[in-house]
């Protein structure tokens, strides 16, 4: 009898189809969610469920007991935050924790492999080149907190792995896009824009690396099988601006094209302004500085190695934004019936 799979972030955009795909090949599947948490993209599936987060010890141990792959899909994502205390707390001290409770568990019943979810932004980007998982991040001077703090996360994780402690990879995923996204991720919102015919401009000169999220979710269950401990497998599917992908989800919807774009000298300026009010009023602005330099500290990356090794074959993103805008669509239409 095959052992049990746990999916640690569950009711997340990535952890959610985890989890699907893990159901729908038949396995014996546990996932960890918060309490309270929105979980209505995994209620229909037969899972047991243990409700707790990552500081819940005792709830993370009798989950991965017995369990013989972890897929961890837990992170706060949130670069916007003018305070990055939460971003610490979630994505460095809670990994911290949970690494302490695998670590041990594995000594008793061990894994066959402990599957991180990390970033893309992990990996050292320069204009001008293509990047790979051995481009390292040696400078932590200029980078965001958020990058920062997903960066220490990988860290820890890949040292346990190299140091014999835990069977890990991890996963240097890009933006996902595609159909489920319960949470309204950021770019989950502007694909509903564009699908609502609600999106009044578009920001020019940004790109980003790209993936669909079943494909992302593919390549996890694939890292299980495949990964060789210790190594991080970078999974996106390509570059594409943020033009196309608006473009894209309005074609997808039946919406016309918003036709103003937002030149890139003044949404800095917006960026900016949105970083002054964030300041004074201590709010949090989803266009800001910081923001924008995430978004503008685009570069493509190599895919190759998740390819060869993973035996991964991701599809077009275009094709999963293009479900992403079907599913806003869908989803409307059913809360007007």
């Amino acid at each position: 009898m095959s052992k049990p799979k746990l999916v640690i972030g569950a009711n997340g955009f990535l952890g959610s189809h985890v989890t699907r795909q893990l159901v729908a090949a038949g396995h014996d599947v546990r996932v960890v969610v918060r309490e309270g948490a929105n979980t209505v993209g995994i209620d229909d599936l037969l899972t047991e469920r243990f409700v707790g987060d990552v500081w819940g010890e005792e709830i993370l141990r009798a989950a991965m007991a017995g369990c013989d792959d972890v897929y961890y899909c837990v992170v706060d994502a949130r670069g916007w935050l003018t305070d990055p205390a939460p971003l610490y707390r979630t994505n460095v001290d809670g990994t911290r924790n949970v690494l302490e409770v695998a670590c041990a568990v594995h000594n008793e019943t061990p894994f066959r492999r402990f599957v991180f979810t990390s970033t893309y932004a992990t990996v050292n980007r320069r204009r001008g080149r293509v990047a790979t998982e051995a481009d390292e991040i040696t400078d932590e001077r200029g980078i965001t907190d958020y990058v920062r703090s997903r960066l220490r996360a990988e860290r820890m994780v890949l040292q346990r792995a190299r140091n014999g402690q835990l069977p890990a990879v991890a996963m240097c995923v890009s933006t996902t896009y595609g159909p489920g996204d319960w949470g309204r991720t950021p770019h989950g919102a502007i694909i509903a824009g564009a699908a609502f015919g609600k999106l009044p401009f578009v920001l020019g000169g940004i790109e980003l690396e790209a993936v669909g999220v079943d494909d992302a979710a593919a390549a996890m269950i694939l890292a299980a099988e495949y990964g060789r401990i210790g190594e991080r497998y970078l999974v996106s599917e390509k570059m594409i601006s943020n033009a196309d992908v608006v473009r894209i989800a309005a074609g997808a919807a039946g919406m016309p094209v918003p036709t103003r774009t937002i030149p890139l000298p003044v949404a800095y300026a917006m960026a900016a302004m949105g970083s002054v009010k964030a300041r004074l009023r201590g709010t949090d602005e989803r266009l800001s500085l910081n923001a924008l330099r995430l978004m503008r500290a685009e570069a493509e990356v190599d895919h190759s190695k998740s390819v060869r090794e993973l035996r991964w074959r991701p599809k077009p993103v275009e094709e999963s934004i293009a479900e992403a805008a079907r599913f806003w669509v869908g989803l409307r239409a059913a809360k007007r019936r």
